[in-house]
């Protein structure tokens, strides 16, 4: 089926709410074999609602609501589907009664107005809501469909799951099947041409490109009977572009450049050390974010002037004065002075510029000096970033991971 999801509320026009409720159902919508073809969001207006609802079912076969099922003069959503569908308001004793128990268990009295929401559309298929009072309802009329789910994620997820998502599932011939590739060191655009001919002669699977925060996502998404031929489709198509993108590829899935690195890391039982001059403990916070850091980071060092990189790291006046704390042999000396402080296998050093001022003609802001040093492999690379100083940090950090990921897989 092409459904289409509208969102009711007008905290979400005000942006007071943010409405997650809409990537959850599309997640789960794709995955049943049907297609999405619009969210939408109205506010809580009678008008608007019908003809937002009218204009979505002339192009849908169904209209997933979520919100404005409550008690208040505003929640209007049952009365408007119910008015579109030509249909009227039936209470449904089951919802009624458990109305009445959820209320009791609460200890609270149940006034007039929370009344109505037992009030469904005649012949609907009731959706109790076992989170909630609001009950929801999936009603149709001439061959299109309108269930009706209540905005809180809490009870929507749990109603959609037990209640709507069984429906959908017999309403389906077919499932849709996603896999990503993740790429670290080359933009959306370059990635592209050099699979151009790939997307190009793809109708099943699709594939897409995402440029997501430090890093390229590639979507192939296969639709079949089943999932055995899905992945089948796929996983062609997937040995297609790894064989083009192999240097690029940091992993599969939901995989990010941090969490597989970080992997790399506690897989391979190496200890870490860390020392940063413009980043300022940027590195060592990330690595320490993640559970079970004990079992493998070391020690960090904030090393920012050139008195700490000295008394610290034991870089000699020499190189700071004659090459600059912002070189490859400053950042070099720092990675020796931060293996004999800490002997860790995997030792990292930052030192660069991070603006907005402190850089010249020779050496703008955005240029960062990164070292790793693991076992023999030993490495000193130098960067030229662009963006505000936030940007560079944040650029500095993931190109950081990169070089661990990339020493880590030399050895």
């Amino acid at each position: 089926m092409n459904i289409s999801i509208l969102a009711v509320g007008t905290e979400l026009l005000m942006g007071k709410t943010v409405n997650t409720n809409a990537a959850f159902l599309s997640e789960e919508i794709n995955a049943l074999g049907h297609n999405v073809l619009y969210h939408l969001t109205v506010g809580d207006n009678p008008e608007r609602l019908k003809n937002t609802l009218e204009y979505l079912l002339s192009q849908s076969d169904m209209v997933i609501t979520t919100g404005g099922l409550g008690p208040t003069q505003d929640d209007l959503t049952k009365e408007t589907i119910a008015s579109v569908l030509n249909k009227e308001l039936i209470r449904n004793e089951q919802a009624y009664q458990m109305m009445l128990d959820r209320f009791k268990n609460f200890q609270v009295t149940m006034t007039k107005n929370n009344v109505k929401q037992a009030d469904l559309p005649d012949g609907c298929i009731p959706m109790f809501n076992q989170k909630g009072t609001a009950p929801g309802f999936i009603s149709s009329s001439e061959g299109k469909y309108v269930a009706a789910l209540p905005g809180p994620p809490r009870e929507m997820k749990h109603m959609f799951n037990r209640s709507l998502k069984l429906f959908l599932e017999e309403q389906s011939d077919s499932i849709i099947l996603s896999e990503y590739i993740n790429l670290f060191g080359i933009g959306e655009s370059s990635a592209e041409s050099l699979i151009d001919d790939i997307v190009s002669m793809q109708s099943n699977p699709t594939i897409a490109l995402y440029a997501k925060p430090g890093q390229v996502s590639i979507r192939v998404t296969a639709k079949a009977p089943g999932i055995e031929e899905a992945y089948g489709l796929i996983q062609t198509t997937l040995d297609l572009l790894t064989e083009r993108l192999e240097p690029y590829i940091i992993g599969f899935g939901e995989d990010h450049l941090v969490d597989v690195t970080i992997d790399m890391i506690k897989n391979s039982n190496c200890s870490i050390s860390v020392a940063e001059s413009c980043t300022g403990g940027l590195l060592a916070s990330t690595l320490i974010s993640k559970p079970g850091a004990s079992t493998y980071f070391d020690r960090g060092f904030v090393t920012y002037s050139n008195e700490s990189k000295n008394q610290i790291l034991n870089v000699s006046y020499d190189i700071l004065d004659q090459e600059g704390a912002v070189s490859e042999a400053c950042c070099g000396a720092m990675l020796e002075g931060l293996y004999g402080q800490s002997f860790s296998d995997i030792c990292v050093t930052i030192t660069g510029i991070a603006g907005p001022g402190g850089g010249s003609i020779e050496k703008p802001v955005g240029t960062v000096y990164i070292g790793v040093l693991i076992d023999s492999y030993f490495k000193v690379e130098k960067f030229n970033f662009t963006g505000d100083r936030q940007a560079i940090q944040q650029r500095t950090l993931l190109n950081a991971f990169n070089m661990i990921r990339q020493g880590l897989k030399s050895l």
